[in-house]
């Protein structure tokens, strides 16, 4: 099964595409991030990464989308700018009728480093030992987006999945 994880964002969005056979080891097959400049116009961002993720998806040709749920702070200009790119990652998904799964931070911590309430390093270190990575991915957000799709790999349950 072939996973596009994805951590949302407008300025950076985190995407890892992983790999995972039936015993349930991963490899990843391309990470990185979409970036936007901060002065472009919003609807200008948003295109340029449905248009990205777009790409990302017609490369890969993945089997499902698991993506990062959005977590209320309090910074309610973010979290709508963050809902916004989650929006147009999923409308990039379900055009092509992949199933999308989400998850919450805590979900992802708790499947890749087994403690709910791990730090970025921790995190980062994970995915790299579990990828057999040479180096922790840079930017941060795309060693999230890497370890929302383990955290999908790992998800024999079901849990997660959008209806």
């Amino acid at each position: 099964m072939i996973i596009l994880g994805i951590d949302p964002g407008t300025a950076i969005t985190g995407y890892g595409v992983i790999q995972t056979n039936r015993s349930g080891q991963v490899r990843a097959l391309g990470f990185g991030a979409v970036r936007t400049p901060a002065n472009e116009p919003v609807d200008l961002r948003l295109r340029s990464i449905y248009q990205q993720i777009d790409k990302l998806l017609d490369e890969f040709e993945p089997d499902a989308l698991a993506i990062e749920q959005l977590f209320f702070n309090r910074n309610v200009t973010t979290a709508l700018a963050v809902g916004q790119a989650r929006g147009v990652v999923i409308l990039a998904a379900a055009q092509r009728s992949i199933p999308v799964a989400e998850y919450t931070p805590l979900q992802v911590k708790q499947a890749v480093t087994g403690q709910g309430r791990a730090d970025k390093d921790q995190v980062g270190y994970m995915v790299r030992l579990l990828l057999g990575l040479q180096a922790v991915p840079k930017p941060d957000d795309t060693a999230d987006a890497l370890a929302v799709g383990i955290c999908h790999a790992f998800n024999g349950r079901g849990w997660g999945a959008v209806q």
